[in-house]
């Protein structure tokens, strides 16, 4: 992950859908005006939703979502089928591609009837229109009519409306939601100090995801950003002709930290603040006291967003646990999913343990709130649940005054 490339969370997220054959990849293609994708006469060349990551003007950073055929056969050809389906899940906006030359099909109507109801902007895009004559066109048009407004003849091969589409995708562009990290705790020249542990989890050479998007937001808001390992945490401190406005950690050492960091000076941490970005933290404190009732044998998920690899102390399968146990002494069922997987039926879990989320997007991960809610499952979060196995949850959502009001 490079400082300088939006990452792929941030981007808005375009998702392509349509039968086999219809001209999902050749689309991407026109758009663009790049050979990203795989084109071919053979049905289900893409079997896997295949993401493109782009600029698009007037939009500006964009991720192209291409799945596989809405009426793939088979046992394998379901699974493929379900795969596209869950890329509604974190799309900002949806086109459903039509062979002008078939017509609109019942597998078209339904994914058309589920984008009505999710009320996701979308845009249906007759394709293959340079196969037909002006009457056919016409007719064409006039089925599509009936499923919406939002429509256009473009051929892939000839351009035609391609530039009218692009300017169409443009204008259904999502408003843009008062989000922050820690923009507004902040005030220029306020110290920031970064804890960033570098262990054998550690990517080679660089910071993970959150902490490059801290540290830019302290930066952005004009902040003074101190980055350390918590082995030089005291001394940073001590060097310090004032006390930092707030102290930002890995989750993993808030023990070690919260006794170094005096109690007169806020302290939080990144999944903590992404949680808070992505709009999960309110529940995520609110599931918390879960933990106090777990039980022998009773079902507790980790999820994570990405699908990093594990190491031996890793978080997720093995330091999440061993805490969880030692705070619960009990012997629950540990169950895991990482990257775009995600259980439907959640009805099995007593609670759900989500990472920060830093590389899935806000869709995504509203849906995954959204579900845990609706099934009365519920999910906490990695900073959350490692400071209230640590005693100290009310310290650390002490600094964001909308969140420590729940714990009063």
């Amino acid at each position: 992950m490079s400082m300088n490339t939006t990452p792929a969370a941030e981007r808005i997220h375009i998702g392509i859908f349509g039968r086999r054959n219809a001209g999902k990849s050749s689309l991407i293609n026109a758009i663009t005006s790049q050979s990203l994708a795989i084109v071919s006469d053979q049905k289900g060349t893409t079997t896997d939703p295949v993401y493109k990551a782009m600029e698009l003007l007037p939009l500006g950073p964009v991720m192209f979502i291409d799945t596989p055929g809405l009426d793939d056969e088979g046992e394998l050809g379901a699974q493929r089928i379900e795969k596209a389906y869950q890329v509604l899940h974190k799309c900002d906006m949806a086109l459903l591609v039509v062979d002008a030359t078939v017509g609109i099909s019942e597998e078209d109507k339904r994914l058309w009837a589920l984008l009505e109801a999710q009320k996701r902007p979308a845009v249906l895009v007759l394709n293959k229109a340079d196969k037909l004559g002006e009457m056919q066109q016409a007719l064409a048009a006039v089925d599509a009519l009936k499923l919406t407004k939002h429509c256009f003849l473009v051929s892939t091969q000839t351009k035609r409306n391609i530039n009218e589409l692009k300017e169409a995708i443009a204008a259904l562009r999502p408003k843009e939601q008062e989000r922050h990290l820690l923009d507004d705790l902040l005030k220029p020249c306020d110290t920031v100090i970064l804890v960033t542990p570098i262990d054998s989890a550690a990517p080679k050479g660089r910071l993970i995801l959150p902490q490059q998007q801290v540290l830019r937001n302290v930066l952005d808001n004009k902040g003074i950003g101190v980055v350390v390992q918590e082995s030089e945490l005291a001394m940073a401190l001590a060097k310090l002709a004032f006390p930092p406005r707030l102290v930002v950690t890995d989750s993993q050492a808030f023990a070690k930290v919260s006794q170094i960091v005096p109690p007169t000076i806020p302290l939080t941490s990144f999944s903590i603040l992404m949680a808070r970005y992505k709009g999960s933290l309110e529940n995520a404190v609110k599931a918390v006291r879960t933990f106090d009732s777990i039980k022998d044998g009773d079902k507790i998920l980790i999820s994570e967003g990405c699908t990093h690899h594990r190491q031996c102390q890793d978080i997720g399968t093995v330091k999440l646990p061993g805490w969880v146990r030692k705070y619960t002494q009990a012997e629950p069922e540990f169950c895991f999913t990482s990257g775009t997987e995600f259980p439907e039926d959640l009805s099995e879990y007593k609670l759900i343990i989500h990472c920060g989320a830093c590389m899935l997007n806000e869709k995504e991960m509203a849906y995954r709130n959204k579900t845990a809610l609706e099934q009365n499952v519920p999910m906490t979060n990695y900073g959350i649940a490692i400071a209230y196995m640590n005693g100290i949850l009310r310290r650390t959502v002490e600094p964001l005054p909308e969140i420590a009001k729940l714990l009063e």
